[in-house]
């Protein structure tokens, strides 16, 4: 698909399992939209579902020259088609969350190879010197969600370096506002591609921050991403952090906060089960969301196939309506067992922040999972709030495209707010099931009890049948 003459701006993510691009117009329309999936167009580099996961089932990493070669063939793709990079004024982009403790890891098991390294960066900023071929500044976004900025003076804080690795500020480089210019393309692209001289990088940042611009989230709604890690954003005034979850600076509103609990098994696992108890099929699994009833019986899961990190457990643990603990569901109750258990450990675990639904709430989804109505329908029900999407599932991408409008006009005190007025609203999905509530309230109850006794369980080997 070719992009038009006009104008335009790109957002790309450098996500888990893909890399991914949108061109919008001056209207924010999407012109174009294309991906690059690792293990199906990079098989070379040997990984599943994007990753290589080591033999201590708990260390997980990218091969990061599969980013680069992935780069180069999703600019040949445009370029096959035909789109004019001429045209684009600007660019931002959007990467894997990166945290101090991984640091600290690094320079306490090879503290030789730590005090060699020159730089260190996150997925974004690294994404982001690709294309200026010059080291790129973390954006205060990603370096509040790496838990080493003080996120009301937005500055490294001194004792949480410290405490990760010595000289670490400097490794680290400077930090700057998520709206910056970080210069313009490099050389490279310009010959390579025919980018213009002209045409500014804006600063890369979390994947999760830009799928929160992506969204047009507003003060009091709640955003799910159901992508590989599952993601819930909640958009806070006064910051209260806690040992769960996680603060970060809003990449919308500079005033503001964004509070956010990641959940490590988001879609491999609900694709495991798919797997395992639809033939493989969604149609089928939400066949089965439909055919059994809201509040599956009473009977409870809780799908760990790797250690979470809300709360820390793993293994697979189901109970009956009579709290037992027991071996397997049917097929169909394993699906909505699932599926329930997911939405309600992100309900429980946001109302410990202190978030509350309110009447007003709506809910935003995002991710792959967004696609599927009966899934929505059961996130509907827990949280009790309407649930809308947007056009696109790739809302990092889009947030990233919108962020790239907004950096050529951010010295100008014009908020990311009005530069995405025209967007297209987000749309109404489903509404919250008559008598949903009810159901749901003593089922909360039971799940948070449930999950204390999981953390103080064994590991299960049990998986579904």
């Amino acid at each position: 698909m070719a992009a038009s003459a006009a104008p335009c701006y790109l957002g790309w993510d450098f996500s888990t399992q893909q890399l991914k691009v949108i061109a919008i117009d001056e209207q924010l329309r999407v012109i174009y939209e294309d991906n690059i999936h690792f293990d199906k167009d990079l098989p070379e580099f040997g990984t599943h579902c994007g990753i290589h996961v080591h033999s201590d089932k708990l260390t997980v990493t990218s091969p990061v020259l599969m980013w680069v070669k992935a780069l180069d063939m999703i600019l040949e793709k445009m370029k096959s088609s035909g789109f004019n990079f001429s045209h684009v004024r600007a660019f931002s982009g959007a990467g894997q969350r990166f945290t101090g403790n991984q640091i600290a890891k690094i320079y306490s098991q090879n503290p030789e190879v730590y005090a060699q390294t020159e730089r260190i960066s996150v997925v974004s900023s690294f994404a982001a010197s690709l294309f200026l071929s010059a080291y790129a500044p973390i954006d205060y976004c990603d370096g509040s969600g790496m838990n080493l900025l003080q996120i009301c003076d937005k500055i490294w804080s001194t004792a949480c370096l410290n405490a990760c690795a010595p000289g670490l500020e400097e490794k680290l480089g400077p930090v700057v506002p998520s709206s910056s210019v970080l210069g313009s393309v490099s050389p490279y692209y310009i010959q390579r591609y025919g980018f213009s001289p002209d045409c500014k990088v804006v600063a890369f940042t979390g994947d999760n921050p830009a799928s929160l611009a992506g969204m047009k989230l507003e003060e009091g709604d709640i955003a799910i991403s159901l992508g590989t890690s599952d993601t819930l954003f909640l958009w806070i005034k006064e910051p209260t952090p806690a040992l769960e979850g996680h603060i970060f600076c809003n990449p919308v509103d500079s005033q503001a906060y964004m509070a956010l609990l990641c959940f490590k098994n988001g879609s491999l696992i609900r694709e495991r089960i798919r797997d395992d108890c639809a033939s493989g099929s969604w149609d089928e699994f939400s066949k089965a969301l439909k055919c059994t009833v809201i509040g599956n019986d009473g009977n409870l899961g809780f799908y760990f196939d790797v250690i979470e990190i809300t709360p820390e457990a793993v293994g697979i643990h189901r109970f009956n309506r009579d709290n037992n603990k027991v071996p397997d569901f049917p097929k169909e109750v394993e699906i909505r067992a699932l599926m329930e258990g997911q939405f309600m450990a992100k309900r429980i675990h946001a109302e410990k922040l202190g978030y509350k639904i309110m009447p007003r709430t709506r809910i935003l989804a995002t991710g792959g999972a967004s696609y599927n109505k009966e899934i929505l329908q059961v996130l509907s029900d827990v949280f009790s709030a309407p649930v809308y999407t947007i056009d696109t599932a790739n809302s990092a991408c889009l947030g990233c495209a919108y962020r790239a409008i907004h950096g050529l006009v951010a010295e100008t005190s014009m908020s990311l707010v009005e530069v995405v007025k025209l967007a297209p609203e987000p749309r109404l999905v489903v509404t919250p099931t008559a008598g949903a509530n009810q159901i749901y309230q003593p089922l909360l109850k039971r799940y948070a009890e449930l999950e204390q006794k999981v953390l103080c369980s064994p590991i299960s080997s049990h998986r579904a049948k």
